[in-house]
């Protein structure tokens, strides 16, 4: 049919949506429409961001599902408020059971890499503190999808195709409920063609009825559990009794009279803020120069080897050593390390990754940075049966080294790729801005952040313009956008640089901005994926 593809061979051009009363922008229409639609029924920005997220878990599963984790950062009642729900390993884990197992390193797919699943919590949670309608008509949008069914669009087709045919051939995982919930007719569903699951829907009632609490302290929780163990995972009830979503202090650097804020660890957003302390100290006259692009993937390389070395659980990271890397100290000795020519740091594997991203405004100031995640896709490819909850594989982060800092211990929240951004002035909030990818999104917020305060790139502008992703030692990936020039200017200064054929490893991000003189809200989404801006 005339819609079948996802291709087009056309340059296309998106522009920045402006809106007063309300906006809302992700990577998948359908649930930037349920988020709109909550806010015109009387819900705020929070509640949008809820109604969002939830209908991601349907409309986007390939990134995201009930079973993933969650961060966010709220502007409301004249401040930030920054929430961590990201849930911890199993207590009965460890680096002896696993490696008894038969494993040298923490495996990608099955029960062991799955951790408590934060993101129903955090929906609950946001909407007890901030919210104003009750989570039953938050989450109705989601439920509906689920019910009715929907049509894939390009992006998600791909990706959900790509995964199937990743379960199909891996033989390292029980994919059995997973076919059976993501693939019925025997493959996975194509561009414009319907999906529903009646688990689905039938889950996000439960959740929205109990306030989350049948997922951590019911009968959701006891049927997860039951599939941990029937499974040979380590998941108990009593892991998912335990958890609860914290309310943290969000951290920040100064960056050129802005502040950018991030979640503190166990997030990785302590690396993008590395990295902007790094680059304040010198001045950059035209973004498209190989001096700007060159001190970028250095920055950001010398920010993720020292982030690596730090970031883990929040109760075992060393806040001394966060401190640091916020300091002009780390910042001035980093600088002295970046010359003309490409550096080797200490070898940081980054792995790619699957996450989504929203934000929302609305007309009474507002404001939601959110980000949920499976981490890899569809997760550890587990499916609860009956449930339609998609297990995450944020375990896969862990490291069996006992002398690491990350290494896997029970109870402990893992190192955490997912971070959503927000940007101060003075005290007064501009916006939420968050970029997704695995280890690319803190490379991201650092590009976006510096497109727009050192560039005056607008929020849509800011996120077209082409990206780079440092991969590990002197390896560079570029956009097939990337100008030309440079990229052979970075080769000549000794980067190893690859050009990727697609856009598919370089984040995809949405942004919203304020106007506080006017009120008016300016958004921007993601060019790289289905994404849309919607207000009103």
């Amino acid at each position: 049919m005339f819609f079948d593809s996802g291709y087009n061979p056309y340059a296309s051009h998106r522009a920045v949506v402006y809106g007063r009363n309300g906006c809302v922008a992700t990577s998948q229409p359908l649930a930037a429409e349920a988020g709109l639609h909550v806010m015109r029924q009387g819900g705020n920005a929070i509640d949008a961001a809820i109604a969002t997220a939830a209908c991601l878990t349907v409309v986007e599963p390939t990134s995201n599902g009930i079973g993933a984790d969650a961060f966010a950062i709220v502007w409301a009642k004249g401040e930030l408020h920054g929430l961590n729900s990201s849930g911890c390993a199993p207590a009965s884990i460890s680096v002896d059971a696993v490696k008894k197992l038969g494993h040298e390193k923490m495996p990608t797919y099955g029960w062991l890499p799955v951790t408590v699943p934060g993101a129903p919590g955090a929906w609950a949670e946001l909407s007890r503190k901030f919210g104003r309608l009750p989570l039953a008509d938050v989450l109705a949008p989601a439920i509906d999808y689920a019910r009715k069914g929907y049509p894939l669009s390009p992006a998600l087709a791909y990706f959900w195709n790509r995964a199937y045919e990743n379960y199909k051939t891996n033989d390292k995982g029980d994919f059995a409920a997973w076919f059976e919930t993501f693939a019925p007719n025997g493959r996975a569903p194509a561009t414009g063609e319907m999906w529903s699951s009646e688990a689905h829907a039938a889950t996000l009632e439960e959740i929205a009825a109990s306030d989350a609490e049948s997922f951590y302290r019911g009968d959701l929780a006891h049927k997860i559990s039951k599939a941990s163990e029937e499974g040979g995972g380590f998941l108990a009830y009593e892991d998912l009794a335990a958890f609860m979503p914290q309310w943290v202090k969000p951290i920040s650097i100064n960056y050129r009279g802005y502040d950018v804020w991030e979640i503190p660890p166990n997030g990785q957003g302590l690396v993008a803020l590395a990295a902007l302390g790094i680059l304040k100290g010198y001045e950059f006259a035209m973004r498209e120069s190989v001096d700007t692009a060159h001190k970028q993937i250095e920055a950001i390389k010398l920010a993720f080897t020292a982030g690596k070395q730090v970031i883990t659980d929040p109760l075992q990271t060393n806040k001394e050593h966060v401190d640091w890397l916020l300091g002009e100290k780390f910042a001035q000795e980093a600088r002295a390390k970046i010359g003309e020519q490409a550096l080797v740091p200490t070898p940081v594997e980054l792995p790619k990754g699957g996450t989504v991203y929203l934000c929302t405004a609305d007309g009474d100031g507002n404001m939601v940075s959110f980000i949920q995640s499976n981490y890899m896709g569809f997760g550890s490819g587990i499916v609860v049966p009956g449930t339609g909850i998609a297990l995450q594989n944020r375990g896969n982060d862990f490291s069996l080294d006992s002398d690491h800092v990350n290494r896997l211990e029970g109870g402990k929240r893992t190192y955490h790729t997912i971070i959503p951004g927000f940007l101060t002035k003075g005290g007064t909030p501009i916006g939420p801005f968050g970029v997704m990818g695995g280890y690319m999104q803190p490379q991201g917020h650092m590009q976006v952040m510096m497109n727009t305060i050192d560039f005056a790139l607008n929020p849509q502008m800011a996120l077209d313009a082409p990206r780079f992703q440092w991969v590990d030692g002197k390896t560079v990936e570029l956009e097939h956008t990337f100008p030309r020039h440079i990229a052979e200017a970075l080769a000549k200064r000794g980067h190893d640089i690859r050009i990727a054929l697609g856009s598919g490893n370089f984040g995809r991000g949405q942004i919203i901005w304020r106007d506080n003189q006017t009120g008016v809200l300016a958004g921007g989404t993601e060019s790289r994926t289905d994404g849309a801006v919607v207000a009103f």
